[in-house]
Parts: structure tokens; sequence; C-alpha cells
């Protein structure tokens, strides 16, 4: 197993734990946050682009299979159309971590945490967002608003992430 951190920042020599700011996780212990290899593609925009992604799983049906993916891709980042330019002018850095010292946090997201300070084995740097989506055989789809997809997905059969969704386009409210 691969771990990683996505960041716009190339020189993090350390992770340090930080006390989580969701309302649904222990504000007790700080934490440092890491995604492992298959949901790594979710995490290939700018940090403030708001996204939703999603990917097949086990128990996708094919109705869901259809209606979701129009190429023979099992993984789609969808952005809204605002933010192609900051996609196409944005380097990412992967940091990749020693997977000994973390924990699953979050199978569907694919997300690890540690409670102990972390040093990255390897940096990465990706300056061609889309390319590197491309090579992990990921669906690209550009959109006017995210909202109406973001409903489909949460109500789909498929594992989902959503992110950063308070930058998204506000959601278009029916006539």
């Amino acid at each position: 197993m691969r771990l990683f951190h996505v960041s716009e920042e190339s020189n993090i020599a350390q992770f340090v734990p930080r006390i989580p700011v969701r309302d649904d996780l222990d504000k007790s212990k700080g934490l440092v946050w890491a995604i492992n290899e298959a949901c790594l593609p979710n995490f290939f925009t700018p940090r403030e682009c708001p996204r939703v992604t999603y990917h097949a799983a086990a128990h996708t049906i094919a109705a869901d299979m259809a209606q979701f993916f129009s190429s023979n891709s099992r993984h789609c980042l969808a952005i809204e159309q605002a933010w192609l330019k900051p996609m196409l002018n944005t380097t990412l850095y992967l940091y990749e971590f020693d997977p000994a010292g973390f924990v699953l946090q979050d199978a569907c997201a694919g997300y690890y945490v540690s409670e102990k300070t972390e040093v990255p084995i390897r940096i990465t740097a990706i300056d061609d967002l889309f390319a590197a989506l491309f090579a992990r055989n990921v669906e690209v789809r550009l959109v006017d608003n995210l909202w109406p997809l973001r409903d489909a997905v949460v109500a789909s059969t498929l594992n989902f992430s959503i992110c950063v969704m308070r930058n998204a386009q506000p959601r278009i409210q029916p006539n």
C-alpha cells in the first residue's frame, strides 16, 4: 500500500499532527492525513477547487455505471468550468509516506491518519493535472454547476468524495 499527501506547497519537510476542523472527528488529538493510491486522483485539483469525485465499488449497480460514466473508466472527477484555468496553471506536489504509522480512517474515501509527526519518503511534482488524471484512467467532467451531480452521486451506489463545496457555484433553484 502507498499513502500520499497532496499539496500546492513544494517544501514540506515534516507533517505535524493537527486538530481536525470537522465536527464529526475527535478534537482531542491531532492527525496527519494521507490518501491511498486508488483515491489519490480525487486530490489532483487546486486545494480550493470544489469537486465531486466518484468511483465504482463492488456494490455499484450497472444502471449507475451507465448513468455516471461515459467511458470505460471506473473513476470520475468533476469540476466547474470556472476552475479550468486554475487546473491548467497549478503544480501539485505528492508527498509519499511510509504507511507503517497510519491507520484507516475512511475506506470509501481512502483516508488514513497518523497521530505522530510524519516525514515524507518521496516528493513528486505534477505540473499537468489533466495528464496525471488521464494517465490513471480517470474520466474528467467540466460542468456549469456541481450541485445536481453531487445530489445524484450521493443517491447512487457509487463510492464518492465531495470536497470544498463552499466554493461551488450556488445551488440552482427549481423554477
